[in-house]
């Protein structure tokens, strides 16, 4: 209904200058049916959260970081909270940090020791680990999953999908 009234309002306003180029007051064909979808418009920074069905999702950047003093801090071995990495085999914990905006401790909405379920990196990488570490103060909404040296798995992820579980 309302694609008639717009292609008739359309007809009123354009036949004057039909006429006057052509001569003839003979519309075009019929233009094919264009699916609407309603335009949205930017709005303010949104947070990265949605909750839906008591699920938390939060779109992430995500990287990979090993237990060393250059990429954690004196003490690599010890997450931010308390836990002891397996020196020869970091990867089997399948343990992550988070950025501190994310955590229950600056605010966020997870918790050391939290079930997350990361999607969107890779067959290898995605899956479900637990939340040891903390990440700089400087870095948001961003994951940053724990391997090892030997694992040779380097990378920085966008846009994916971190889900409390």
């Amino acid at each position: 209904m309302v694609k008639n009234q717009t292609y008739g309002l359309f007809l009123l306003i354009i036949l004057p200058f039909l006429k006057e180029i052509s001569g003839s007051t003979t519309p075009a064909p019929a233009m094919p049916a264009i699916e609407h979808h309603p335009v949205v418009m930017p709005t303010a920074a949104k947070a990265p959260v949605e909750e839906a069905e008591n699920t938390l999702h939060i779109k992430v950047d995500a990287s990979v970081y090993y237990p060393v003093p250059e990429q954690t801090d004196e003490d690599p071995f010890i997450t931010a909270d308390g836990s002891k990495i397996n020196e020869k085999n970091p990867r089997q914990h399948r343990w992550l940090a988070l950025s501190r905006n994310l955590l229950t401790r600056w605010g966020g909405k997870i918790e050391y020791g939290d079930s997350v379920k990361v999607e969107g990196i890779s067959p290898r990488l995605d899956g479900v680990y637990v939340v040891r570490d903390a990440m700089h103060r400087r870095i948001k909404n961003r994951v940053d999953i724990l391997v090892g040296p030997d694992d040779k798995i380097m990378g920085y992820w966008e846009d994916v999908k971190l889900i409390k579980l």
